[in-house]
Formats: structure tokens, sequence, C-alpha cells
């Protein structure tokens, strides 16, 4: 006798759970992580055509439009295709989706979801998180209006350098939490570099590097009040790029999923 679904209906095959697992992966790397087609291909070891047809479908729509729209499924989805993004070459991509597809035949539309009532909560965003979101967000915008009156209120360019500066980094924490937000809706705790790779990354520490000339050749060492204090702000920004850039080339990029040709960024010591 066929094995039945919660619903009595046919269970789909191995088979099948296993395209459907690629064919909503595919598209939530698509349309969640924003990769393209040659780079989802790449991360699900998939030719582009294969994708565009799961993306477009020509290829399992029923299947698909059906168990997309289950959160549970959802969560799943949005676990394997951060799982592929991060894996490091660890894990090969048919094993992981094999992991997805297995656990996709489990749930409310696979063939143990009667009566047993275990289905898995999808991964909602915490109320926490969304509070977090909120009062950093107003924070920052406070911390620029205090930032822009206290420059106003200088009496020399300099200063209120130092208080315009402060005002640009919190206007940007505040865009970047905002940029942070909709994934944290969604669940997504993890991204990837997306339409750039690893060699442009490496071009640019050079190029950082190169634009920073010799420390014997800074006036930092003469420098003295506010006049140091916006060389040190400069100097930091720049210890900041080494660091944002260094954690760049360690994570993981769409067009390079198994780390080929990866290097650490240079060692430069910076100015006191």
């Amino acid at each position: 006798m066929p094995r039945t679904n919660a619903a009595g209906e046919p269970a789909p095959s191995a088979g099948v759970w296993v395209q459907v697992a690629q064919g909503l992966v595919a598209r939530e790397l698509v349309e969640g992580f924003g990769l393209s087609e040659r780079q989802a291909g790449v991360t699900l070891g998939l030719v582009p055509s294969a994708i565009s047809q799961y993306l477009t479908g020509k290829r399992l729509r029923a299947p698909l439009e059906r168990w997309e729209t289950d959160e549970t499924t959802r969560a799943v989805v949005r676990r394997t295709a951060q799982r592929l993004l991060t894996a490091r070459g660890q894990e090969r991509a048919t094993e992981v989706l094999l992991a997805a597809a297995a656990e996709l035949a489990r749930g409310p539309g696979g063939t143990a979801g009667s009566g047993s009532g275990a289905t898995r909560r999808p991964d909602h965003p915490s109320r926490a998180d969304s509070r977090w979101i909120r009062r950093r967000i107003a924070g920052e915008q406070a911390a620029v209006s205090e930032c822009m009156r206290l420059a106003q209120r200088s009496r020399d360019e300099l200063t209120r350098a130092v208080f315009r500066q402060i005002a640009s980094d919190s206007l940007r924490h505040a865009e970047i939490v905002a940029a942070l937000a909709p994934y944290l809706d969604r669940g997504i705790s993890s991204t990837v570099a997306s339409g750039i790779t690893r060699a442009d990354v490496e071009r640019l520490i050079d190029r950082e590097h190169a634009a920073e000339g010799s420390p014997s050749e800074s006036p930092g060492p003469r420098l003295g009040g506010v006049m140091r204090i916006l060389w040190e702000s400069m100097e930091s920004d720049e210890r900041k790029h080494d660091h944002l850039l260094a954690l760049l080339l360690r994570t993981e990029f769409p067009s390079d999923p198994r780390g080929a040709g990866r290097r650490a960024a240079p060692a430069h010591p910076r100015r006191a």
C-alpha cells in the first residue's frame, strides 16, 4: 500500500523531495539572499538553467507553490540556505540538500505529519530583536541631533568637524540597523557577500595600504589638541577598514563557495 501524508494523499517519493528542496532553496538564495542564478547554481551544484526553471515555475511549479507557503517549510529552507552559504566547503551541497529533503518529508506535507503534532515552530523574529532595533535607531537618531547641535555651538571648524564626524557615524549606524531589520524579520541570521569576488577585496586592501604611505611620513605624532583628535579619528577608521576587510575575506563568496584562492588580509601596522 503506498504511503500517504497527513491529508491522506500519496506521499512524494524521496527523489521528488530532493527536487523540492532544491527548488525552494534556489528561490530563497535568489529572492531572499540576492544571489544571481549563476551564483545560486554554483552554491547548489546545479546548472543555471535548472535554477531558472525553478524560479519561473517550469519545473515542479505546483509542489513548490504548495510547500513554500508553509512556515515550517520556510524555516527549513532558510536554515538550509544559510548552511550552504556558511559551510566553508566542509559539507557537500548534495549532503545538505539530502538532509533538508529528509526534514521536509518528516514535516506537515510529508509522511510523518499525522498524529504526532511534533512539527517544529518556525524561526520567527523575537520581540526582543524588534524592540532592540527600534531603540537602537531612535538612539542613533537622537545622537545625530545632539552632535549637530554641538557642532553649531562650536566656534572653530576643527571642533565642528569632530561633532560632524560623530553625527555621520551615528547616522550610518542607524542606516545599518535599518538594513538589518528586514533580514531579522524573515528569520535570516547570516548572509554572504554578493556581486563581488575575493580578488576585489584583496585589491582594495592593497590600494588602502598603498594610499596610507609610510608611517614615517605621517604628521600625526606632531599634532595635538583637537587636531590630534581628528587625526586619531582617521586612523581609527583605517584600523576599522582593515578589520572589516579581514572579516570579509574570512566569509563566503557565492562565486567562490569552496574558498579557493583565499588569503588573509596582509599585516599592516597602524600608526599610534
